[in-house]
């Protein structure tokens, strides 16, 4: 099992920054993919960003390209997402996941957490 808990959500100004943080405990930390997917009210969740085990590569959804920025440290066993120029869009609930290899498909990953609420003002 991994347990997993998202911080750093809150609510920003458009064009404003925010870091989320996810910090993993259980089982060993560098041998999962990790990923951000989100989710807004009355709609699918969505692929974010991922990042692979080493951190040697990552992926993007079109829509947060340039703006947002996917990373881990495994000796703190904790990802990251730091998200610039943020816009109204963006608002959700932020989740963090883990599994075997990077994908865009939510049902791949194996672990989840509880989420964290962004919201972006216009």
């Amino acid at each position: 099992q991994v347990q997993l808990v998202e911080s750093g959500g809150g609510l920003v100004q458009t064009e404003g920054s925010l870091r989320l943080s996810c910090a993993a405990s259980g089982r060993t930390f560098s041998n999962y993919a990790m990923a951000w997917f989100r989710q807004a009210p009355g709609k699918e969740r969505e692929f974010v960003a991922a990042i692979s085990r080493s951190g040697g590569f990552t992926d993007y959804a079109n829509s947060v390209k340039g703006r947002f920025t996917i990373s881990r440290d495994n000796a703190k066993n904790t990802v990251y997402l730091q998200m610039n120029s943020l816009k109204p869009e963006d608002t959700a609930v932020y989740y963090c996941a883990a599994g075997g290899l990077i994908t865009t498909m939510p049902a791949r990953y194996d672990y989840w957490g509880q989420g964290t609420q962004v919201t972006v003002s216009p």
